[in-house]
């Protein structure tokens, strides 16, 4: 019965996510036809601008809220009032802490673009401060967003949290098309950074921030709902926060040192700005990378991380290492075929932002190939670090992602050696690298909180995984190749249609092989996700 409950929420919470993952996809191609992405000034000088919120907010709170949110609603859920107290006193901190970042990182506007964007020209620096100003206020959003939507989680209402980045897809879309329309389209790029008005910038920038807000606010309605009513509380004392503000510095520690890693990525793809694949292609290529990663991964360890936490605080580490089993072996099949079709389809993809054009293509998908390779590790790693939290650590996560950090920032600046159009992928690979290293430090310090893990069942579900892959590879890149996904002026890559037509029907054929391989290898992974529905058919 616990595991049709985690179905059904990962169930509900992907379909959220993949819709507002098909209209976030929909968004960075209109803003590719709007302003460009390799060798676009203005598409480097917004990236890094947009960038910029998510950035602040994560060293400010983001993963704070996350790693220490649930647990902690959880544990006050015992309270007589059912956490209600706790909640308000612990939304209303947040917020004021949140929105005092907010006031000060908008003030500080020219300092963080230049810390991201020194390495671009004067005027595309120029271009990523006015757009900073308007975008930076979208870190308060950003913080309501995240807190109103982690209480949602914690009291089991899962859905909207996943559905409202819709609404705010939906809006920036508009804005979009409206800035096409009224200043229009410029799909290679080639609109000079001193070429942008106020009101170009004030558009462009702020239906970004819009739907933000947007996604944020309409989460009260949500919250009354489910009879939840904020009231600001601004007495803090005697409710433990300070056992979650202890949990939180090192989290904030370890946002640290990922915002330092964030910023040596930044800085060295920059120099690469107008040349070849920069700041636009890696945040493409990495909104490509996380789509898997965050319809498959981030819906089962979400509906798996109110349960872990609720087993950690009741003490019971079996079921605590049951949750991360099942979690992992149901990440790593789909997965590990989600990566094998990224990596097969990747020049296609790329056509999807850059039509027509094979070495822009060729550039992005390149990026994209060196992502996707390590899309299961990264995705592991993340349900592994959730256990973690849920266990109430959050200094041994600190710890082996000082460890990627420091092995990431070696690698990335050593790729300043490789020609301008190379820079973007060997970052690219310094980060699949880094994160295979920190994966495998990560399951070594897990193991003694845990007594054991359940390698054996993990590793042989992998190496079925693997197998069954090899033969959906060879087809994929024996299909891409025919239908001309490897040279300029090829059918996968002439238009949008014809390159989402290639990724279909070559994402539709290597699936159908993947899953008869792990059907005959008899994966119980597979038959547990097949079963429930194949009688339900059945009943049908």
């Amino acid at each position: 019965m616990a595991e049709d409950r985690i179905a059904r929420a990962s169930l509900f919470l992907a379909s959220g996510t993949i819709v507002s993952r098909l209209l976030g996809f929909l968004k960075a191609i209109v803003l590719a036809a709007t302003i460009g992405v390799v060798g676009s000034a203005s598409a480097d000088a917004f990236a890094v601008a947009n960038g910029l919120p998510n950035t602040i907010y994560v060293i400010v709170a983001g993963g704070v809220l996350s790693a220490v949110l649930v647990p902690q609603i959880v544990r006050a859920s015992a309270h007589a009032d059912g956490g209600s107290a706790y909640i308000n006193k612990l939304v209303t901190l947040a917020l004021v802490v949140v929105g005092a970042a907010t006031v000060a990182a908008t003030a500080l506007a020219p300092v963080l673009a230049w810390l991201y964007g020194g390495s671009f020209p004067p005027d595309t620096l120029a271009l990523a401060t006015a757009f900073a100003f308007w975008c930076l206020p979208q870190i308060f959003f950003y913080g309501l967003y995240t807190l109103l939507g982690e209480v949602l989680n914690a009291r089991r209402s899962f859905g909207p949290f996943t559905w409202v980045p819709v609404l705010n897809n939906l809006v920036a879309l508009a804005g979009l098309v409206a800035f096409g329309l009224l200043f229009g389209f410029d799909p290679d790029g080639t609109r000079d950074a001193s070429d942008w008005t106020p009101g170009m910038i004030a558009l462009l920038a702020g239906s970004a921030t819009l739907g933000i807000a947007a996604q944020a606010l309409v989460l009260f309605w949500f919250w009354r709902r489910i009879g939840l009513r904020y009231r600001p509380d601004f007495r803090w004392r005697g409710v433990g926060l300070g056992s979650a503000g202890r949990m939180a510095a090192w989290t904030f520690g370890m946002l640290l040192l990922t915002t330092f890693a964030g910023i040596v990525q930044t800085r060295v793809v920059a120099t690469a700005s107008a040349q070849g694949a920069s700041v636009a292609a890696i945040e493409n290529a990495w909104l490509i990378f996380m789509l898997p990663h965050s319809v498959i991964t981030v819906s089962i360890a979400t509906a798996y991380f109110t349960r872990m936490s609720e087993h950690a605080r009741d003490g019971e580490l079996g079921r605590v290492r049951d949750d991360l089993s099942g979690a992992v072996r149901a990440v790593m099949l789909i997965l590990t075929l989600a990566s094998a079709v990224l990596v097969v389809v990747a020049y296609p993809f790329a056509a999807v932002f850059q039509p027509g054009n094979f070495a822009n293509a060729a550039a992005l998908g390149n990026v994209i190939i060196a992502f996707a390779i390590g899309l299961v590790a990264f995705s592991v790693l993340f349900v592994v670090q959730r256990t973690f939290y849920a266990l109430g650590d959050t200094r041994t996560p600190f710890v082996f992602t000082l460890v990627q950090v420091v092995v990431f920032t070696a690698a990335a600046l050593t790729c300043l050696l490789l020609p301008p159009e190379w820079i973007a992928v060997g970052v690219a690979l310094s980060t699949t690298v880094a994160g295979i290293i920190q994966l495998g430090l990560a399951v070594a310090l897990l193991r003694p909180k845990l007594g054991r893990l359940d390698g054996t069942r993990v590793v042989k579900s992998l190496a079925r995984d693997v197998v069954a892959v090899i033969v959906p590879i060879l087809a994929g890149v024996a299909l891409v190749s025919v239908l001309g996904g490897f040279e300029a002026g090829g059918f996968a890559i002439a238009d949008r249609w014809s390159a989402v037509l290639v990724m279909a029907l070559v994402g539709a054929v290597m699936s159908v092989l993947y899953g008869g391989i792990l059907w005959l290898l008899r994966s119980p992974e597979l038959r547990g996700f097949a079963t429930p529905v194949i009688a339900r058919l059945r009943r049908r």
